[in-house]
């Protein structure tokens, strides 16, 4: 049987546009792109990859140069010249460094299993209706993020407990986002009901409910509210300066890091410089770069494998309108 003349002429416009030509999926109230914006396009993401990556290929590589480089360059090293490794056997060498290292490791994971454990818990209690007092309490963490005490009221309140000086002082106080158990409770809420009643059929409590079902099916969320938590964590300083501000024992990276660049000290707890010591000394360039690098490393290596989830995680659990 031959086509009809409509479903033939049809199929021949079909084949001669340019869409079917590159196989685009591309929907039919768009029009294909044109020469012009696909160069502007490409023009924009370049600008902003540079944005981005000219930096850090600046403060990499001005980590690895010598001091006669940096002094031929007049301060940061755009171009390969003289390169050594001798900032980070210096930095690694340090205890100091390492200590601040593993102290913001452990800052980090325990703070972020805490935080993760409260955010879920409480979000998951607001997202029952038939939670008791779910309305007031939800009501009562929306208010908390328009008005605050400040400050000072925070800190009386945590050196009146006994908070000054202590380990629980740096996690504590900013454990809870409240933004981030809303983000949580509206991907609860939108769990799929079926699956909630059945485990009930099934003899589950409300902890077995969030811990095989729930959670199982809400990882991408999970993974972005925890990336959250933890870029926090690894970027705090501001409470070691309010909480305990003289023990260098206890100073996270972070602080190390503010300290040693941007006051211009030498390594704290060295010998010939540094917080407590008689004499500074202007840090080097090289190793001032070297220190913001190894605060970069553990970033880079965990966003890849979050990264994925970013989308998914955070426009799944937004509210719709």
């Amino acid at each position: 049987m031959t086509d009809t003349p409509i479903r033939a002429t049809t199929r021949r416009t079909a084949l001669r546009s340019p869409r079917a030509k590159a196989g685009s999926n591309r929907p039919p109230w768009e029009e294909p792109p044109t020469g012009v914006g696909q160069a502007a396009k490409g023009l924009t993401l370049g600008g902003v990859l540079a944005l981005v990556v000219v930096p850090l290929w600046i403060i990499v590589l001005t980590s690895f140069s010598d001091a006669g480089s940096i002094n031929r360059a007049g301060g940061l090293v755009i171009w390969p010249d003289g390169l050594t490794a001798e900032a980070y056997r210096q930095m690694l060498s340090d205890s100091t460094v390492l200590n601040a290292l593993i102290v913001s490791l452990g800052i980090t994971l325990v703070g972020t299993a805490f935080s993760m454990a409260v955010s879920i818990t409480c979000a998951y209690g607001l997202s029952r209706s038939r939670s008791l007092g779910h309305r007031f309490v939800l009501m009562l963490l929306i208010v908390t993020m328009f008005v605050g005490g400040g400050l000072i009221p925070t800190f009386l309140v945590v050196t009146g407990l006994g908070g000054y000086g202590q380990w629980w002082a740096l996690v504590l106080p900013s454990a809870v986002s409240v933004f981030n158990i809303l983000v949580l409770r509206a991907f609860y809420q939108s769990t799929s009901s079926e699956l909630i009643d059945a485990a009930r059929m099934d003899g589950a409590g409300e902890w077995r409910i969030l811990w095989s079902v729930v959670l199982p099916t809400s990882r991408a969320v999970t993974a972005v509210i925890a990336l959250f938590y933890g870029v926090g964590y690894w970027n705090s300083f501001f409470n070691v300066m309010i909480y305990m501000p003289t023990d260098s024992a206890k100073w996270p990276l972070q602080y190390v890091l503010l300290t040693y660049v941007n006051r211009g000290n030498g390594m704290p707890g060295s010998v010939d410089g540094g917080f407590g010591g008689t004499q500074m000394q202007t840090a080097p360039l090289s190793l001032q770069m070297a220190v913001v690098v190894l605060t970069l490393i553990p970033l880079l290596v965990v966003y890849p494998f979050v990264q994925k989830h970013l989308r998914t995680g955070v426009l799944t659990g937004a509210i719709k309108g």
